[in-house]
Protein backbone atom coordinates (compact mmCIF):
# COMPACT_ATOMS: atom_id res chain seq x y z
CA UNK A 1 0.00 0.00 0.00
CA UNK A 2 3.10 2.33 1.04
CA UNK A 3 4.53 1.73 -2.48
CA UNK A 4 0.85 2.08 -4.16
CA UNK A 5 0.61 6.00 -2.01
CA UNK A 6 3.92 6.79 -3.33
CA UNK A 7 3.37 5.64 -7.17
CA UNK A 8 0.26 8.21 -6.67
CA UNK A 9 1.80 11.27 -4.98
CA UNK A 10 4.42 11.01 -8.12
CA UNK A 11 1.45 10.79 -10.42
CA UNK A 12 0.37 13.86 -8.45
CA UNK A 13 3.07 16.16 -8.55
CA UNK A 14 3.28 15.76 -12.40
CA UNK A 15 -0.70 16.84 -12.99
CA UNK A 16 -0.04 19.70 -10.57
CA UNK A 17 2.76 20.74 -12.49
CA UNK A 18 1.29 20.44 -15.68
CA UNK A 19 -2.10 22.16 -14.30
CA UNK A 20 -0.16 25.15 -13.43
CA UNK A 21 2.97 24.95 -15.70
CA UNK A 22 6.34 24.15 -14.92
CA UNK A 23 7.50 28.19 -14.19
CA UNK A 24 4.44 28.29 -11.60
CA UNK A 25 4.57 24.89 -9.96
CA UNK A 26 8.68 25.17 -9.40
CA UNK A 27 8.61 28.54 -7.79
CA UNK A 28 5.62 26.70 -5.16
CA UNK A 29 8.25 24.18 -4.81
CA UNK A 30 10.75 25.83 -4.49
CA UNK A 31 12.38 28.41 -1.62
CA UNK A 32 12.35 31.70 -3.02
CA UNK A 33 15.65 33.67 -1.51
CA UNK A 34 17.45 36.69 -2.39
CA UNK A 35 18.82 37.14 -5.70
CA UNK A 36 23.09 38.05 -5.25
CA UNK A 37 24.73 40.76 -7.35
CA UNK A 38 27.15 39.89 -9.64
CA UNK A 39 29.86 41.64 -11.85
CA UNK A 40 28.54 43.84 -14.71
CA UNK A 41 31.79 45.27 -15.47
CA UNK A 42 34.03 44.08 -18.25
CA UNK A 43 36.59 42.09 -16.78
CA UNK A 44 39.92 41.54 -19.50
CA UNK A 45 40.51 41.36 -22.42
CA UNK A 46 39.60 37.47 -22.32
CA UNK A 47 36.46 38.06 -20.70
CA UNK A 48 33.86 40.04 -21.94
CA UNK A 49 29.82 40.51 -20.93
CA UNK A 50 26.59 40.81 -22.73
CA UNK A 51 22.85 40.70 -21.04
CA UNK A 52 19.78 40.11 -22.89
CA UNK A 53 16.53 39.90 -21.78
CA UNK A 54 14.02 37.70 -24.36
CA UNK A 55 11.55 36.88 -21.41
CA UNK A 56 11.44 33.06 -20.04
CA UNK A 57 15.41 33.07 -18.86
CA UNK A 58 15.03 29.19 -18.86
CA UNK A 59 14.51 29.55 -22.75
CA UNK A 60 17.33 32.21 -23.13
CA UNK A 61 20.21 30.09 -21.64
CA UNK A 62 20.66 27.26 -24.12
CA UNK A 63 21.10 29.43 -27.40
CA UNK A 64 23.90 31.06 -25.87
CA UNK A 65 25.42 28.28 -23.44
CA UNK A 66 26.37 26.07 -26.71
CA UNK A 67 28.25 28.45 -28.18
CA UNK A 68 32.04 28.30 -28.53
CA UNK A 69 33.71 30.98 -26.98
CA UNK A 70 31.01 31.18 -24.34
CA UNK A 71 32.20 30.67 -20.61
CA UNK A 72 29.04 30.89 -18.91
CA UNK A 73 25.24 32.11 -18.83
CA UNK A 74 23.51 33.08 -16.13
CA UNK A 75 20.13 33.57 -14.84
CA UNK A 76 18.68 36.42 -13.52
CA UNK A 77 17.24 40.12 -12.79
CA UNK A 78 18.11 43.42 -13.97
CA UNK A 79 16.63 46.32 -14.93
CA UNK A 80 15.53 47.79 -11.92
CA UNK A 81 16.29 50.06 -8.39
CA UNK A 82 15.19 47.17 -6.31
CA UNK A 83 18.12 44.98 -4.50
CA UNK A 84 18.14 41.34 -4.11
CA UNK A 85 15.08 40.92 -5.46
CA UNK A 86 13.51 37.18 -5.65
CA UNK A 87 11.65 35.55 -8.32
CA UNK A 88 8.59 36.20 -6.47
CA UNK A 89 8.94 39.66 -5.77
CA UNK A 90 10.00 39.99 -9.57
CA UNK A 91 6.55 38.28 -10.42
CA UNK A 92 4.52 40.09 -8.19
CA UNK A 93 5.84 43.34 -7.95
CA UNK A 94 6.41 46.39 -10.12
CA UNK A 95 10.38 46.25 -9.10
CA UNK A 96 11.15 47.47 -12.51
CA UNK A 97 13.44 44.21 -13.63
CA UNK A 98 13.06 41.64 -16.28
CA UNK A 99 13.93 38.25 -16.40
CA UNK A 100 17.81 38.12 -18.15
CA UNK A 101 20.49 36.24 -18.85
CA UNK A 102 24.09 37.31 -18.05
CA UNK A 103 26.80 35.91 -20.92
CA UNK A 104 30.52 36.10 -19.87
CA UNK A 105 32.61 35.40 -23.31
CA UNK A 106 35.87 35.55 -25.00
CA UNK A 107 35.78 38.22 -27.87
CA UNK A 108 38.71 36.86 -29.47
CA UNK A 109 36.76 34.12 -30.21
CA UNK A 110 32.94 35.22 -31.07
CA UNK A 111 32.05 38.76 -31.62
CA UNK A 112 29.23 40.63 -29.95
CA UNK A 113 27.86 41.25 -33.37
CA UNK A 114 27.45 37.37 -33.60
CA UNK A 115 25.90 37.07 -30.02
CA UNK A 116 23.45 39.72 -31.62
CA UNK A 117 22.47 37.24 -34.20
CA UNK A 118 21.42 34.65 -31.66
CA UNK A 119 19.73 36.84 -29.65
CA UNK A 120 17.43 37.93 -32.00
CA UNK A 121 17.05 34.70 -33.31
CA UNK A 122 15.58 33.82 -30.16
CA UNK A 123 12.22 36.65 -29.26
CA UNK A 124 9.70 38.45 -30.94
CA UNK A 125 11.21 42.07 -31.09
CA UNK A 126 7.74 43.61 -31.89
CA UNK A 127 5.83 42.41 -28.28
CA UNK A 128 5.67 45.49 -26.03
CA UNK A 129 3.97 43.17 -23.76
CA UNK A 130 6.34 40.06 -23.12
CA UNK A 131 7.34 37.31 -24.91
CA UNK A 132 4.71 34.35 -26.40
CA UNK A 133 3.10 33.31 -23.22
CA UNK A 134 4.73 35.00 -20.34
CA UNK A 135 3.09 38.19 -20.07
CA UNK A 136 4.28 41.30 -17.68
CA UNK A 137 6.85 43.75 -18.11
CA UNK A 138 9.42 41.34 -16.59
CA UNK A 139 9.25 39.10 -19.86
CA UNK A 140 9.86 42.01 -21.94
CA UNK A 141 12.74 42.01 -24.33
CA UNK A 142 15.71 44.50 -23.92
CA UNK A 143 19.66 44.88 -25.01
CA UNK A 144 22.07 46.02 -21.66
CA UNK A 145 24.96 47.21 -23.13
CA UNK A 146 28.25 47.21 -21.07
CA UNK A 147 30.21 50.27 -23.08
CA UNK A 148 29.84 52.47 -25.95
CA UNK A 149 31.06 50.12 -28.42
CA UNK A 150 28.05 47.55 -27.29
CA UNK A 151 25.50 50.42 -27.26
CA UNK A 152 26.41 51.36 -31.21
CA UNK A 153 26.50 47.55 -32.17
CA UNK A 154 23.30 46.90 -30.88
CA UNK A 155 21.83 49.93 -32.40
CA UNK A 156 23.49 48.92 -35.46
CA UNK A 157 21.84 45.61 -35.48
CA UNK A 158 18.08 47.01 -34.19
CA UNK A 159 18.36 49.21 -37.03
CA UNK A 160 19.17 46.05 -39.48
CA UNK A 161 16.26 44.34 -38.60
CA UNK A 162 13.64 46.79 -38.73
CA UNK A 163 14.94 47.69 -42.46
CA UNK A 164 14.88 44.34 -43.35
CA UNK A 165 10.99 43.84 -42.54
CA UNK A 166 11.12 40.28 -41.52
CA UNK A 167 8.81 41.43 -38.49
CA UNK A 168 5.61 43.05 -38.80
CA UNK A 169 5.32 45.98 -36.83
CA UNK A 170 7.79 48.31 -35.03
CA UNK A 171 10.71 46.55 -33.21
CA UNK A 172 10.21 47.42 -29.75
CA UNK A 173 13.24 46.15 -27.77
CA UNK A 174 14.81 48.46 -25.85
CA UNK A 175 18.52 49.25 -25.53
CA UNK A 176 19.53 50.65 -22.29
CA UNK A 177 22.84 50.48 -20.07
CA UNK A 178 23.98 47.62 -18.17
CA UNK A 179 22.46 47.84 -14.46
CA UNK A 180 23.26 45.77 -11.29
CA UNK A 181 22.69 41.58 -12.44
CA UNK A 182 21.30 39.61 -9.92
CA UNK A 183 21.89 35.91 -10.47
CA UNK A 184 18.41 34.61 -9.98
CA UNK A 185 17.84 31.54 -7.52
CA UNK A 186 19.91 28.33 -7.62
CA UNK A 187 16.73 26.28 -8.84
CA UNK A 188 16.59 28.98 -12.69
CA UNK A 189 20.00 28.29 -13.03
CA UNK A 190 20.35 25.37 -15.95
CA UNK A 191 16.80 24.30 -15.79
CA UNK A 192 16.89 22.85 -18.75
CA UNK A 193 19.01 20.89 -17.72
CA UNK A 194 18.46 20.10 -14.67
CA UNK A 195 14.74 19.85 -15.23
CA UNK A 196 14.50 18.44 -18.90
CA UNK A 197 11.00 16.96 -19.19
CA UNK A 198 9.16 20.11 -17.25
CA UNK A 199 11.33 22.00 -18.85
CA UNK A 200 10.49 20.60 -22.58
CA UNK A 201 6.70 21.08 -21.20
CA UNK A 202 6.81 24.42 -20.51
CA UNK A 203 8.51 25.36 -23.71
CA UNK A 204 6.73 23.19 -26.40
CA UNK A 205 3.08 24.95 -24.50
CA UNK A 206 5.25 28.19 -24.99
CA UNK A 207 4.66 29.18 -28.76
CA UNK A 208 8.09 30.51 -28.58
CA UNK A 209 9.74 28.22 -31.11
CA UNK A 210 6.30 27.91 -33.26
CA UNK A 211 6.87 31.83 -34.10
CA UNK A 212 10.36 31.46 -34.32
CA UNK A 213 10.66 28.95 -36.64
CA UNK A 214 8.02 31.26 -39.16
CA UNK A 215 9.79 34.67 -38.77
CA UNK A 216 13.04 32.63 -39.61
CA UNK A 217 12.37 29.76 -41.34
CA UNK A 218 15.95 28.18 -42.64
CA UNK A 219 17.93 31.07 -40.89
CA UNK A 220 16.86 30.66 -37.69
CA UNK A 221 19.98 27.98 -36.72
CA UNK A 222 22.61 29.90 -37.68
CA UNK A 223 26.10 28.19 -37.96
CA UNK A 224 28.44 30.95 -36.41
CA UNK A 225 31.97 31.32 -37.86
CA UNK A 226 34.11 31.17 -34.35
CA UNK A 227 37.82 31.47 -33.80
CA UNK A 228 37.18 28.17 -31.59
CA UNK A 229 39.46 25.07 -31.58
CA UNK A 230 36.43 22.85 -31.89
CA UNK A 231 33.94 22.57 -34.58
CA UNK A 232 30.61 23.70 -34.10
CA UNK A 233 27.90 22.37 -36.22
CA UNK A 234 23.93 22.69 -37.07
CA UNK A 235 21.46 20.03 -36.16
CA UNK A 236 21.22 18.92 -39.86
CA UNK A 237 25.00 18.72 -40.25
CA UNK A 238 24.83 16.55 -36.98
CA UNK A 239 22.76 14.46 -38.45
CA UNK A 240 24.63 13.60 -41.28
CA UNK A 241 27.75 13.36 -39.03
CA UNK A 242 26.98 11.09 -36.58
CA UNK A 243 25.28 7.33 -35.97
CA UNK A 244 21.65 7.08 -34.71
CA UNK A 245 22.85 5.96 -31.54
CA UNK A 246 25.93 8.58 -31.61
CA UNK A 247 22.96 11.50 -32.07
CA UNK A 248 20.28 10.08 -29.61
CA UNK A 249 22.71 9.69 -26.88
CA UNK A 250 24.77 13.08 -27.30
CA UNK A 251 21.93 15.07 -28.76
CA UNK A 252 19.00 13.50 -27.15
CA UNK A 253 20.79 12.54 -23.78
CA UNK A 254 19.89 8.44 -24.74
CA UNK A 255 21.85 5.61 -22.90
CA UNK A 256 23.41 3.09 -24.89
CA UNK A 257 23.31 -1.19 -24.31
CA UNK A 258 25.29 -2.17 -21.46
CA UNK A 259 27.85 -4.63 -22.84
CA UNK A 260 27.31 -3.66 -26.37
CA UNK A 261 29.02 -0.73 -26.86
CA UNK A 262 32.22 0.17 -28.61
CA UNK A 263 34.61 0.84 -25.53
CA UNK A 264 33.50 -1.03 -22.65
CA UNK A 265 35.86 -3.83 -23.24
CA UNK A 266 38.44 -1.39 -24.71
CA UNK A 267 41.79 -2.08 -22.56
CA UNK A 268 44.29 -0.36 -25.73
CA UNK A 269 46.14 2.91 -24.43
CA UNK A 270 44.93 5.90 -25.44
CA UNK A 271 42.44 8.92 -25.28
CA UNK A 272 38.81 9.47 -25.63
CA UNK A 273 37.77 12.67 -27.22
CA UNK A 274 34.01 14.23 -27.83
CA UNK A 275 33.13 12.59 -30.92
CA UNK A 276 31.38 15.68 -32.00
CA UNK A 277 34.06 18.38 -31.73
CA UNK A 278 37.38 16.07 -30.77
CA UNK A 279 37.67 18.13 -27.44
CA UNK A 280 39.95 15.45 -25.49
CA UNK A 281 37.95 13.96 -22.41
CA UNK A 282 38.66 10.92 -20.74
CA UNK A 283 42.06 9.06 -20.76
CA UNK A 284 42.67 5.12 -20.66
CA UNK A 285 45.26 5.57 -17.92
CA UNK A 286 42.43 6.42 -15.58
CA UNK A 287 39.68 3.57 -17.13
CA UNK A 288 38.60 1.02 -15.26
CA UNK A 289 36.42 -2.64 -15.48
CA UNK A 290 33.24 -1.50 -12.98
CA UNK A 291 31.33 -4.03 -14.15
CA UNK A 292 28.75 -2.01 -15.44
CA UNK A 293 28.74 -2.47 -19.04
CA UNK A 294 29.94 0.67 -20.24
CA UNK A 295 33.06 2.63 -20.29
CA UNK A 296 33.99 4.22 -17.11
CA UNK A 297 36.54 6.39 -15.84
CA UNK A 298 37.62 7.71 -12.48
CA UNK A 299 38.61 10.96 -13.58
CA UNK A 300 38.66 13.52 -16.68
CA UNK A 301 41.72 13.79 -18.57
CA UNK A 302 41.11 17.20 -19.10
CA UNK A 303 39.02 18.78 -16.44
CA UNK A 304 37.49 22.24 -17.91
CA UNK A 305 36.26 19.96 -20.90
CA UNK A 306 33.99 17.77 -18.50
CA UNK A 307 30.81 19.99 -17.25
CA UNK A 308 28.57 18.32 -14.07
CA UNK A 309 24.70 18.87 -14.31
CA UNK A 310 22.17 18.27 -12.02
CA UNK A 311 19.87 15.96 -13.33
CA UNK A 312 16.34 15.49 -11.75
CA UNK A 313 15.04 13.22 -14.98
CA UNK A 314 13.11 9.93 -13.86
CA UNK A 315 12.25 10.97 -10.41
CA UNK A 316 15.75 10.96 -8.87
CA UNK A 317 18.73 12.95 -8.23
CA UNK A 318 21.94 12.05 -10.60
CA UNK A 319 24.58 14.45 -12.20
CA UNK A 320 25.01 14.48 -15.66
CA UNK A 321 28.14 14.48 -17.46
CA UNK A 322 28.15 17.00 -20.49
CA UNK A 323 31.30 18.23 -22.74
CA UNK A 324 32.32 21.82 -22.50
CA UNK A 325 32.24 23.23 -26.04
CA UNK A 326 30.01 20.30 -28.01
CA UNK A 327 27.72 20.40 -25.08
CA UNK A 328 27.36 16.58 -25.47
CA UNK A 329 25.72 14.28 -23.60
CA UNK A 330 28.44 11.77 -22.16
CA UNK A 331 26.72 10.35 -19.43
CA UNK A 332 26.91 10.21 -15.59
CA UNK A 333 29.33 10.47 -12.71
CA UNK A 334 28.80 8.47 -9.15
CA UNK A 335 30.42 7.72 -6.17
CA UNK A 336 30.91 4.58 -5.82
CA UNK A 337 34.31 4.40 -7.69
CA UNK A 338 37.43 3.11 -6.83
CA UNK A 339 40.42 5.07 -5.38
CA UNK A 340 42.29 7.50 -5.56
CA UNK A 341 38.99 9.85 -6.64
CA UNK A 342 36.24 7.19 -5.50
CA UNK A 343 33.89 8.53 -8.77
CA UNK A 344 32.77 6.31 -11.56
CA UNK A 345 31.54 8.50 -14.70
CA UNK A 346 29.66 6.25 -16.42
CA UNK A 347 30.35 7.03 -20.20
CA UNK A 348 28.22 6.25 -23.38
CA UNK A 349 30.53 4.79 -25.95
CA UNK A 350 28.80 6.65 -28.58
CA UNK A 351 29.45 10.04 -27.33
CA UNK A 352 33.11 9.51 -27.42
CA UNK A 353 35.77 8.38 -30.28
CA UNK A 354 38.85 6.84 -29.38
CA UNK A 355 42.74 8.02 -30.47
CA UNK A 356 45.20 5.22 -29.69
CA UNK A 357 48.54 6.50 -27.99
CA UNK A 358 50.60 5.92 -31.24
CA UNK A 359 48.11 8.29 -32.91
CA UNK A 360 48.01 11.19 -30.61
CA UNK A 361 50.65 13.67 -32.61
CA UNK A 362 49.54 12.61 -36.03
CA UNK A 363 45.63 13.61 -34.97
CA UNK A 364 46.97 16.84 -33.07
CA UNK A 365 46.96 15.59 -29.59
CA UNK A 366 50.41 15.58 -29.03
CA UNK A 367 50.61 17.04 -26.11
CA UNK A 368 49.51 13.95 -24.26
CA UNK A 369 52.10 11.45 -25.61
CA UNK A 370 53.85 11.90 -22.62
CA UNK A 371 51.50 10.35 -20.02
CA UNK A 372 52.10 7.04 -21.62
CA UNK A 373 55.62 6.51 -21.25
CA UNK A 374 54.35 3.95 -18.11
CA UNK A 375 50.96 2.33 -17.51
CA UNK A 376 49.55 2.82 -14.13
CA UNK A 377 48.61 -0.72 -12.11
CA UNK A 378 45.48 -1.48 -12.84
CA UNK A 379 44.30 0.91 -16.04
CA UNK A 380 42.87 -0.30 -18.88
Amino acid sequence: MKKIMIGIGLILLVAIGAFFGPKLYASMTQKSVGSEAVKTKIVDEDHALATFAGGCFWCMEPPFEKLDGVYSVISGYTGGEEKNPTYDEVSSKQTGHVEAVQIEYDPDVITYEQLLEVFWRQIDPTDAGGQFVDRGPQYVSGIFYHDKAQMKTAQQSKKELADSARFKGEIVTEIQPAKTFYKAEEYHQDYYKKNKLSYKFYRSNSGRDDFLDEAWGDDRHIKLQTNSLYPSFTDEELKDKLTDIQYKVTQEEATEEAFKNEYWDNEKEGIYVDVVSGEPLFSSKDKYKSGTGWPSFTKPLVEDNVVEVEDRTLFMARTEVRSKHADSHLGHVFEDGPKPTGLRYCLNSAALRFVPKDELEEQGYGEFVSQFGTKEEGAL
